[in-house]
C-alpha cells in the first residue's frame, strides 16, 4: 500500500456503489436509501455517465412528513412519482480515483459537501468518497498507526 501522505481515493473510496438513472422515481430512491445505509446516491445520465447526486437530506426535503401516515392526502403521494433529476444536485463536483486523499477531503470542506463521485475519463461513476470514509481510515490511523492497511511497514 502507500504511505498516509500519499493516499489516494480509491484507497479508501466506496465501491461499487449503487446508481439511480435520471427519470427513477422518488419512491424508488426512498426504497433505496431505507433498504441499505446509504446517505448518498450517483445519478447516471443516458451513458452511463455521472450527473448528480441525490442525498438522504435531498429526499427529506422532497418527501411528505404523512407518507404511510393517517394523515397522508393523495398530493403527498403523487410527490412520490417525482423523479430523480427533480431533486438531485447538480452542480457536481467529483474526483478521479488517483487524487490525493487530502486533496479530495479538502474539497469536501471547501464545499461544505460531504461526498465527492469518483470518477473515470468518460465520467462514468467507479466509486464515491463520503467524510464517513475519511473519518473511517482517520480513526483506523489514530488506532493503529503502524498497522493500518493503508500504510507500509516501511
Amino acid at each position: 500500500m502507500t504511505h498516509t501522505h500519499s493516499l489516494i481515493v480509491s484507497d479508501v473510496m466506496t465501491h461499487p456503489l449503487q446508481t439511480v438513472a435520471m427519470d427513477d422515481s422518488i419512491q424508488t430512491i426512498r426504497n433505496i436509501f431505507e433498504s441499505h445505509s446509504y446517505h448518498h446516491l450517483v445519478v447516471h445520465g443516458d451513458h452511463n455517465e455521472c450527473v448528480g447526486v441525490i442525498s438522504d437530506r435531498d429526499l427529506l426535503k422532497n418527501i411528505s412528513p404523512f407518507i404511510g401516515k393517517m394523515g397522508e392526502r393523495t398530493a403527498d403521494r403523487s410527490l412520490m412519482d417525482r423523479r430523480a433529476h427533480q431533486i438531485m444536485t447538480r452542480q457536481l463536483i467529483a474526483v478521479r480515483p488517483n487524487t490525493a486523499l487530502r486533496a479530495a477531503a479538502r474539497v469536501m470542506l471547501d464545499h461544505r459537501i460531504s461526498c465527492l463521485p469518483v470518477v473515470d475519463q468518460k465520467k462514468h461513476c467507479v466509486g464515491i468518497i463520503t467524510l464517513r470514509d475519511v473519518v473511517r481510515w482517520a480513526v483506523e490511523e489514530l488506532e493503529y498507526p503502524h498497522h493500518s492497511e493503508f500504510k507500509n511497514a516501511a
